[in-house]
């Protein structure tokens, strides 16, 4: 009976460990709301990381450059805000249109820490 009880509760740790929905993103609309203020590029050798939309959640599972839109902040596993200078930004993106393309552009410190 005990070895039940453990193996449930250890169970339940080992699921609280998983990350949740990695990848999501929220937008919020002003800066003080946000976890990382984001500048979009013209150009893909402006930015920081290249990054691809996904249509679905679980495409973003565990990767930092392949974003998923939520609509609820408590959804997100990152919380941004769109600046309009480049020199606002914590993290300079640009979206690509295939998810081959996407991923860091160099060591920064915001790698592994996006979903």
């Amino acid at each position: 009976m005990l070895e039940k009880g453990f193996l449930s509760f250890a169970a339940v740790l080992v699921l609280m460990a998983l990350p949740a929905a990695a990848g999501s993103i929220h937008i919020a609309e002003y800066e003080y709301q946000a976890d990382l203020n984001v500048y979009v590029t013209d150009y893909e050798y402006q930015a920081d990381a290249v990054v691809w939309v996904c249509e679905y959640e679980y495409q973003a599972s565990d990767e930092d450059c392949v974003w998923f839109f939520c609509d609820y902040e408590y959804q997100s596993d990152a919380v941004i805000h769109y600046v309009d200078y480049e020199y606002q930004a914590d993290l300079k993106v640009f979206f690509c249109e295939y998810e081959y393309q996407a991923g860091w552009r160099e060591s920064h410190p915001w790698m592994e820490r996006l979903h």
